[in-house]
């Protein structure tokens, strides 16, 4: 799933959650495994497989792997852009956003620098919660379920 997506529904989450029980806690908790929710179900990625993103970026050269880092920028910014936009402004729920990316971030370190704990996560994220990646469901139900937790997200951020 992109970037931007985990962003807004992890945003949206931890939005919802404190302003419900206002537990800040409970908020970016819920924020953070909302990543592992979305990636149950079948979605469509901008990059190959971060392990290849990963051996572009260990070629050391900037042909290879500007391309995936820009486009990795891009949907970075536009998440905080479009949770700029259609939320409170408030620093928790930036904060949530980022939480909700982490395990992606944790995938990279993992592909970097083979850290045993890491490569449990990489096990568990990869082959337990992608287990529909290799599945063939077509590329409109792929998209349908990210603008969906997009559109439920933006819903959320604006009440």
């Amino acid at each position: 799933m992109i970037l931007l997506v985990h962003m807004l529904f992890g945003s949206a989450i931890g939005y919802t959650v404190y302003s419900l029980t206002n537990q800040i806690w409970l908020s970016f908790l819920l924020a953070f495994l909302s990543h592992y929710f979305l990636d149950l179900f079948p979605h469509i990625e901008y990059l190959a497989s971060t392990e290849d993103s990963v051996k572009k970026l260990k070629s050391k050269s900037p042909k290879e792997y500007l391309p995936d880092l820009f486009k990795v920028i891009v949907d970075f910014l536009s998440g905080i852009l479009l949770i700029y936009f259609v939320s409170t402004d408030q620093p928790y729920i930036y904060f949530c956003a980022i939480l909700a990316i982490v395990p992606d971030g944790l995938t990279v370190i993992n592909s970097l620098f083979e850290i045993n704990i890491l490569k449990k996560h990489h096990y568990f994220h990869g082959k337990i919660i992608h287990f529909l990646k290799h599945k063939k469901i077509s590329t409109f139900w792929r998209i349908s379920t990210q603008a969906t937790a997009s559109i439920i997200s933006i819903y959320l951020l604006l009440l």
